[in-house]
């Protein structure tokens, strides 16, 4: 074999590193930068590829080698390679069979990430169950999601006592981390949720020893481990993306409830729960089987009733908050947002409804295409003057995707004469970010921030310089869940607009214009603009 071939066939697979390998796996040339910087690329040479990144991504390489024929090129296998003195470096392999090399064959490799150890800050984010629950969105949710797949829950009895090796412990817990990572689906679909136990995404056409592989790492340094495994079966009900919604809800759901004796079975419980829940909820929307509750906001220095919100109340549960989260994992909000919306405005235009003014919550998520605007637009397009009577409230629970293209959308509702609010702002870290993107109305601000209000003098800080910034982008403010007039007080006087919270009101049925009993002072029957 000429240097010329063998560089072309290198050209074919550019990448971090570059290697030639015999049909079994054996490296016969090496190129590149290895696994880590003391390890020189040479080292590899004489050594099997397989050998180094584990049993199981060595059987997804075996797999593939077996179906290649001369000419053809593999898709991307993810694997974790075995980077000495127990670290783990993720890495990206590709085969190719060129005709000139058979029967050896070209291989790249793409470093991702550095090599970490098992208790190094990225290593213990990477197994993480956020990153788990990440990875699970990516795999369950991608076009083409594999069929066979498997929730697995494995507990490796004896790890927690591997601690105490020193060095020797640490190199097992990186090795028995690779072991379990690259079994699980794309080589990183692993989490972490005690000290001892993992869960996992595994495809079940593989069938690899894992539990013999795991003891034979722990023998390897002195220490025998247990391995104690279940697992639940993913029905995908050919590819749906619902389905796949609800699958990763309920992995969700069951990692919240951390430290279970069964977790397979709080998950399979889960699981039929979710698809309970979303079918009762599809139902629910299209026979608008909810109800919107109107609570009051008021103007705090004239104390008359500026606006109300609707918000929905679902028949049979403690409270809304579970349902709607539920509903924007589920992709189901845009549906219901647009139910709320045609319930507002049916109750708008009840006889005596006068002025009243109602403020809708939309979900960030129904602001990803223009089926929420649309709809919304078509539902007062024969009586137009009812859009001065609504205000949208953006909330952050779903964050935009695209805050520039959901600034458009909302700048289409905004010329059409309806107001824009952004809702609980500073509850989340993208708050700043809409303030920056999106061209508003008015900021609702966090009610967390109310409940120290009194005896916290930075809150209180926090608030002002909030009004200061609002008023220089001439927007109006709004503060909400107020329970003392100590409270209302302080706000008027540092500048904000208007107020909400039981204070003047809760939310009820029907909107209460009456004054209330304890508070004659109180104009409710009232309605201002918002000028």
């Amino acid at each position: 074999m000429t240097s010329h071939k063998r560089l072309l066939g290198f050209a074919f697979a550019a990448s971090d590193l570059l290697v030639e390998l015999t049909p079994r796996g054996t490296v016969v040339f090496a190129l590149g930068s290895g696994p880590v910087s003391e390890l020189p690329v040479e080292s590899l040479v004489g050594t099997s590829l397989f050998a180094g990144v584990g049993k199981a991504s060595a059987k997804a390489i075996e797999s593939v080698v077996t179906g290649m024929t001369p000419g053809s090129r593999s898709p991307a296998i993810e694997v974790l390679f075995a980077a000495g003195t127990g670290r783990v470096r993720r890495a990206s392999v590709r085969l190719f069979a060129l005709p000139d090399l058979a029967p050896n064959l070209s291989a790249s490799v793409n470093w991702e990430g550095p090599a970490y150890r098992l208790h190094d800050p990225e290593a213990r984010a990477a197994l993480s169950p956020a990153a788990f629950l990440d990875r699970a969105r990516n795999v369950l949710t991608a076009p083409g999601a594999p069929d066979g797949l498997a929730v697995a829950f494995v507990d490796i009895l004896g790890l927690q006592a591997a601690e105490a090796l020193g060095e020797a412990g640490e190199r097992l817990n990186a090795r028995v981390q690779a072991a379990l990572q690259a079994a699980s689906i794309e080589g990183n679909s692993t989490g972490q949720l005690g000290t001892e136990r993992f869960a996992m995404l595994r495809d079940r056409s593989i069938n690899n020893d894992l539990a013999g592989e795991v003891r034979e790492l722990g023998l390897s340094e002195g220490l025998e481990l247990g391995v104690r495994s279940s697992e639940v079966d993913i029905e995908l009900g050919g590819g749906s993306r619902n389905t796949l919604r609800a699958l990763r809800f309920a992995i969700e759901t069951c990692l919240k409830d951390g430290g279970l004796e069964r977790p397979e079975l709080t998950f399979s419980a889960a699981l039929s729960r979710t698809i309970r829940n979303a079918d009762a909820f599809r139902v629910m929307v299209r026979e608008r089987g909810f109800d919107l509750h109107y609570q009051p906001i008021v103007d705090l220095k004239t104390k008359a009733v500026h606006h109300f919100e609707a918000l929905a109340r679902f028949r049979g549960t403690n409270g809304p908050t579970d349902t709607i989260r539920m509903a924007e994992e589920l992709a189901l909000i845009d549906s219901f947002d647009i139910a709320v919306a045609e319930k507002a405005l049916g109750h708008l235009r009840r006889k005596g409804s006068g002025l009243l003014k109602f403020a809708i919550n939309v979900s960030g998520s129904s602001l990803a295409d223009d089926r929420y605007v649309q709809s919304v637009l078509q539902m007062t397009a024969a009586r137009p003057e009812e859009r001065r009577r609504l205000i949208v409230e953006v909330t952050e629970s779903a964050a935009l995707a695209d805050v520039d293209a959901a600034n458009r959308r909302l700048g289409v509702l905004r010329a059409a004469g309806i107001k824009v609010c952004i809702d609980d702002f500073g509850a989340g870290s993208a708050s700043y970010d809409y303030l920056r993107g999106l061209s508003v109305d008015a900021v609702k601000i966090d009610g967390r921030f109310m409940k120290r209000l009194e005896t916290d003098p930075r809150a209180r800080t926090m608030i002002g310089h909030l009004v200061e910034l609002c008023a220089s982008l001439k927007l109006g403010t709004i503060a909400e869940m107020i329970e003392t007039q100590a409270t209302a007080d302080i706000l008027r006087d540092l500048g904000v607009d208007f107020g909400q919270g039981w204070l003047f009101g809760k939310a009820e049925i029907e909107p209460r214009t009456l004054p209330a009993a304890n508070d004659p002072a109180r104009r409710l029957g009232e309605v201002v603009g918002w000028g």
